[in-house]
């Protein structure tokens, strides 16, 4: 395996062991540049604690590679649209190394079911709900999304504990009509004006960039623009409505 180390982050905690480490067969001196292993009371409730920089971007590229086997094969294609996604999202240096990992992921079996369950025990929901925007960005990375991507995003989504609510919400900010804007906002249309509202701040408030910007300057303007499109819903909503 090569050596990564200056986009993954300085530490490394929860992922350096369990079935996310058995991927890896982690021997940490020769795989990662310049990294130190996190230890933390990882009994806690996640949600009490921030999410590491590198156990957050680990969890990504693992599931993500997921993603990318959902329908049994990976294309020349697939690794392009990969390549791209991680170079608009964090630049030369995580495609390059994002690109790394994938290819020794490529020929090993993921236990989807066990990694989703250490990162859902491990990680706090902030970080899980933006892990999930990622994918489903990749997951559009080509334009659509088809059947078995949709089946394993929704697993995904289970097995994190990601409520209904906010999984539809993620769906539906990568599309573009006034009944996404509703989902995105986690209501119907047939939602009062003060119930469009009130919504409106619960998800601002859950979604601040804020809640994840600590793991680095990249994460943080991915969140900014699943904020931006929360207020880009509210908007198109406030527009059709005629709400002041």
């Amino acid at each position: 395996m090569a050596k990564y180390g200056k986009w993954i982050g300085a530490g490394l905690g929860f992922v350096m062991g369990g079935p996310i480490g058995a991927l890896f067969g982690f021997f940490i001196g020769s795989t990662f540049d310049s990294t130190t292993v996190i230890t933390s009371q990882q009994m806690n409730d996640p949600g009490s604690r921030p999410t590491g920089r590198g156990d957050f971007l680990l969890s990504l590229v693992v599931l993500a590679t997921a993603l990318m086997k959902a329908d049994g094969k990976v294309t020349r294609n697939e690794l392009d649209f990969v390549k791209k996604f991680f170079w608009d999202n964090f630049g030369p240096e995580g495609e390059r190394e994002a690109l790394a990992i994938v290819k020794d992921l490529l020929n090993k079996e993921i236990e989807v079911d066990q990694v989703c369950n250490q990162i859902r025990m491990n990680m706090n929901v902030y970080s899980r709900t933006q892990l999930l925007y990622f994918l489903f960005g990749l997951a559009k990375a080509d334009g659509t999304v088809c059947k078995l991507e949709i089946s394993l995003l929704d697993r995904i989504s289970n097995l994190l504990g990601i409520d209904t609510t906010t999984y539809q919400s993620i769906k539906a900010m990568y599309y573009d009509d006034l009944e996404s804007a509703y989902s995105v906002l986690g209501i119907s249309s047939s939602a009062t004006d003060d119930e469009i509202k009130k919504a409106y701040r619960k998800m601002a408030i859950e979604n601040h960039p804020d809640k994840v910007g600590y793991m680095g300057e990249d994460i943080r303007k991915a969140a900014e623009k699943k904020f931006m499109a929360i207020n880009e819903a509210y908007e198109k909503i406030k527009k059709q409505r005629g709400i002041g």
